[in-house]
């Protein structure tokens, strides 16, 4: 009697619902690693790993789903991160800015799926990251350019190579890293140890160039002794037109305060003086109160000083200024803040908004500055980034090509309160402080106020919400770093790489089907 072999039983249901719901937690996990690695947590390692964990997520899937679990991983990112920009308006604001913020990293996951199958595909999947940075740093209304990793790195061993490739090389590098961390894991699951290696050399690359490179800072022409003064905003409660007098009176009394504790030796003598943005927000060229009250303080220091005021044009707009003051001659040159916040100090297509929100017309009537982003204060040529203008790399490239040999940041984080928008910001100037070899002064009303030097070193800072004043001695660059020198080339070469590949990529998609084991990684 013959006997039958019985049939190997089937293999056992896959769960394609299971595996989506975990993609989507590990993708909504790598958001919250890359947010973690932000002041002030600043735990710049986990962006990396956050970045190996998406593309992991990524591998294989269709383009329909890059896009989603792309999404899910902004979505991880920005709302933790931007809920200083409800602070004092509600969530609204914060979740609508987060999932447009979010649609950017979607893209990349759609951009990544596709050229996850090419050969180098690590280097692919850096570049479609900085191509999708470089979207959110310029669409719509001039861009957000918050959230890019490079600002998350100021801590971080990668932070020299922003002399080379500015923000978006430093962003690169993260990118390239994650990456190739994830091919190595892959490859190693795989038993491909060879391919392992490759994967593991490139991860430590970034690292291994960071470490390499030489000091190419150049020795200062002199040094200067700056002060930054943190005046600080009055405690909540009181009405609008007190406030901004006492914020002025504020930041009057703190330089006289510096101006005493110099006359009994407790304190250097600054060459020049930074005041903050908005610590004046009584225009002092019509407001005889306020201009004197700043003669007052100028004279008592005894050197100019460089005020944030809010000016009022006869049309009824106004322009956020930042204006030299000089003891003896009074106001002089001035830097019109070129790069407004959309829906804070103007609002776009404000009829139609208004139409549909009537609220929003609160939003300020602010017109953009068209200069270099340069003054002269006491001889010194400066850059001044007002705030939010910090984080866009064009407008202190433009100045530091002008000549300058200093970056001042004046800065108002008071509307945002004890929210982490200030740490952030204060991680941008480190990066631009590497990115051209430039001593940072960062003046905030409410702080968190600094002295930066060329290497991104913390000289000294202030207390959030205190009144102070830092007082330190300073070098003065002229030399024009890589970074500096290229402007936003590498960014574009990067970005036209990437979409290039994935548009390759779809092609070779269409030429033939393939099989979802079949990535390089």
């Amino acid at each position: 009697m013959t006997t039958r072999t019985a049939a190997p039983s089937p293999a056992p249901p896959s769960h394609p619902r299971a595996a989506a719901i975990a993609r989507s937690v590990a993708a909504l996990g790598a958001g919250g690693l890359f947010y973690l690695s932000f002041p002030p947590r600043s735990l710049w390692i986990l962006a990396p790993i956050g970045f190996a964990v998406l593309t992991l997520v990524l591998r294989g899937r269709r383009v329909r789903a890059g896009f989603g679990y792309g999404f899910l991983a902004g979505v991880g990112l920005f709302v933790p991160l931007l809920p200083w920009v409800g602070a004092y308006v509600g969530p609204v604001p914060w979740l609508a800015l987060a999932a447009a913020q979010a649609l950017a990293v979607g893209l990349f996951g759609a951009l990544a799926v596709l050229v996850a199958r090419l050969p180098l595909a690590p280097l692919w999947v850096a570049c479609a990251w900085v191509a999708t940075e470089a979207i959110r740093a310029r669409v719509p209304f001039g861009g957000f350019p918050w959230g890019r990793l490079a600002f998350g790195q100021a801590d971080g061993p990668l932070l020299a190579l922003a002399r080379i490739g500015g923000a978006p090389g430093l962003s690169f590098a993260v990118a390239l890293s994650g990456a190739a961390v994830a091919g190595l894991l892959t490859s190693l699951a795989r038993r491909r140890f060879r391919r392992g290696l490759l994967f593991g050399a490139c991860a430590l690359t970034p690292v291994a160039a960071a470490v390499a490179l030489p000091d190419t800072g150049s020795t200062p022409r002199q040094n200067a002794t700056v002060a930054v003064v943190q005046g600080n905003v009055p405690r909540l409660g009181l009405d609008f037109n007190a406030q901004r007098r006492a914020v002025l009176d504020n930041h009057v009394a703190q330089t006289e305060k510096l101006a005493a504790d110099v006359a009994a030796g407790a304190s250097p003598q600054p060459e020049m003086v930074i005041w903050p943005e908005n610590a004046s927000d009584i225009d002092p060229l019509r407001n005889r109160d306020a201009a004197a009250a700043i003669d007052r303080a100028a004279r008592s220091i005894g050197v100019p000083i460089l005020v944030g005021a809010v000016l009022v044009n006869d049309d009824g707009t106004t322009r956020n200024t930042s204006i030299v003051w000089d003891p003896r001659t009074g106001p002089g040159q001035s830097h019109d803040k070129r790069q407004l916040v959309p829906f804070g100090e103007y609002l776009p297509m404000r009829s139609a908004v208004t139409a549909l929100v009537p609220s929003a017309d609160e939003a300020g009537h602010f017109v953009a500055g068209d200069g270099d982003g340069t003054v002269t204060l006491n001889g010194f040529p400066l850059s001044v980034a007002t705030c939010y203008e910090v984080a866009f790399d064009d407008l202190v490239a433009e100045s530091i090509r002008a000549g300058t040999s200093l970056i001042t940041v004046p800065t108002n984080n008071a509307t945002f309160g004890d929210t982490d928008m200030t740490y952030q910001q204060l991680a941008m100037s480190r990066v631009r402080a590497v990115e051209h070899d430039r001593s940072v002064a960062v003046a905030a009303t409410s702080g968190v106020s600094a002295i930066i030097t060329p290497d991104g070193t913390i000289q000294s800072q202030t207390e959030i919400f205190t009144a102070d004043a830092l007082v330190e001695r300073v070098p003065l660059r002229e030399n024009i770093t890589p970074a500096t020198r290229a402007g936003a080339a590498p960014e574009l070469a990067a970005s036209i790489t990437g979409v290039a590949a994935a548009f390759g990529a779809a092609r070779l998609r269409r030429r033939r089907a393939e099989r979802p084991d079949q990535a390089i990684y």
